[in-house]
């Protein structure tokens, strides 16, 4: 490596992953970033010519590939074309934008709803949009990265409560001065362990101490609540939330973010954030792939039972077997390995198996506390689930991580 820079902080960094990736690669270690060659039937990939089963995929209802979805896609490019004129402000605004904005308020039991070119753009813009110097966001400890992002471009005060500890969360609230403007986010399920937020609770620290809630419902739409409408369908709490949030590239198998609420919230951001001011409109096969696919969740409620009876089945097998899977009730499943060394272990012996899994080590997580971070989706049949449980057990036994 042969920067012309001295040997300064950025020079230190740098050597630093080139040598830890370089000592992963020649130990065979190193799974991240495989090209996938093939898609098949959402639960199977081709990757380097061998057919493995899928288990770290965020298609939890396993729509990628849906006759209805690629059709409706197909369509809008032979309608559309395959790009927008600019940003949605000027020339870039289509129908099928309007429709897709629409079908997402009425999925959301929402007045509106406003997309962006990713998830990570809508956290990002909309917090900073909506907080400044001066106000408060209060935000779970194991929210994702886009969430922490936002919360520091904002400018407000930024304090993080420990992990769905509703009294950690009320104290911090206790601690924001009088007649400031407060925001409480969290995720709904969360990415990396799989639980739900306690939602009945912070919607009542929420409306006791008057605080704006946003919930993140990245990993929750298609997954809680009978059809699949998310957190507030789960608790039958409907209009508790007044930022609903969401992505449409895992369940929804397409690519953005967005953002439904009131009808001034939604217009108010619309006008000044520069994520959807100043970034260039969703592609049309995109928007619309991602409008059918609302359509399709509604219309197939089997897959909703299904992901949530393979999560069961997965998670109790793991259970079973010794591993450690911390509070999941979800489709993602933490296999608790401890040091990341035994994560990499964990997933090369399954790779040699054909099984599809990749670890989550530091700093990503806790030292200490890295994991396989495995999903299930509908599209899993429980024999492929019987074999990935088996492949998974041996494994664990001969490394140590289980007795």
């Amino acid at each position: 490596m042969d920067f012309h820079h001295t040997d300064d902080a950025v020079t230190r960094r740098i050597k630093f992953f080139t040598d830890r990736e370089k000592m992963l690669r020649e130990n065979d270690l190193y799974f991240y970033n495989q090209p996938v060659e093939e898609i098949k039937g959402g639960s199977r990939v081709v990757v380097k010519g061998r057919e493995m089963g899928m288990y770290a995929s965020y298609g939890y209802l396993g729509l990628l590939g849906h006759p209805r979805i690629n059709a409706a896609a197909k369509a809008a490019v032979d309608k559309f074309g395959t790009g927008t004129n600019g940003v949605r402000t000027l020339a870039g605004s289509l129908t099928i934008h309007t429709e897709l904005e629409e079908t997402i308020a009425g999925f959301k039991h929402a007045e509106a709803a406003i997309t962006y070119s990713s998830g990570y753009a809508t956290n990002l813009a909309v917090i900073s949009t909506l907080m400044g110097r001066g106000d408060y966001v209060l935000s779970d400890k194991l929210n994702h990265a886009s969430i922490v992002d936002g919360c520091l471009m904002s400018g407000a005060e930024f304090r993080r409560f420990r992990h769905n500890d509703m009294a950690d969360l009320e104290h911090r609230l206790q601690q924001v001065p009088e007649g400031v403007a407060k925001m409480v986010i969290a995720d709904a399920v969360f990415s990396m362990d799989g639980d739900v937020i306690d939602f009945p609770r912070v919607v009542e620290l929420c409306k006791k101490y008057n605080a704006w809630l946003m919930m993140d419902e990245a990993h929750s739409l298609g997954v809680l609540g009978k059809t699949g409408r998310g957190i507030e369908e789960h608790f039958d709490m409907w209009d508790s939330v007044d930022i609903k949030m969401g992505t449409l590239s895992k369940t929804i198998p397409s690519v953005g973010g967005y953002v439904a609420g009131k009808k001034e919230l939604i217009q108010y951001l619309r006008h000044a954030s520069r994520a959807y001011i100043f970034s260039a409109a969703l592609p049309p096969a995109q928007a619309a792939a991602a409008n059918e696919s609302f359509k399709v969740i509604l219309d197939e409620p089997w897959r909703i039972e299904k992901v949530n009876a393979n999560g069961q089945q997965f998670i109790n097998g793991l259970k079973g077997a010794g591993f450690d899977t911390l509070l999941t009730t979800t489709a993602i499943v933490p296999v608790l390995c401890g040091s990341d060394e035994r994560a990499f272990k964990l997933t090369q012996a399954c790779q040699h198996k054909d099984l599809f899994v990749l670890p989550v080590v530091s700093p990503a997580v806790p030292e200490g506390l890295a994991r396989l971070r495995a999903t299930v989706t509908a599209a899993h049949e429980p024999k492929e689930i019987e074999y990935a449980l088996g492949v998974i057990e041996q494994a664990g036994r001969e490394i140590g991580i289980i007795s």
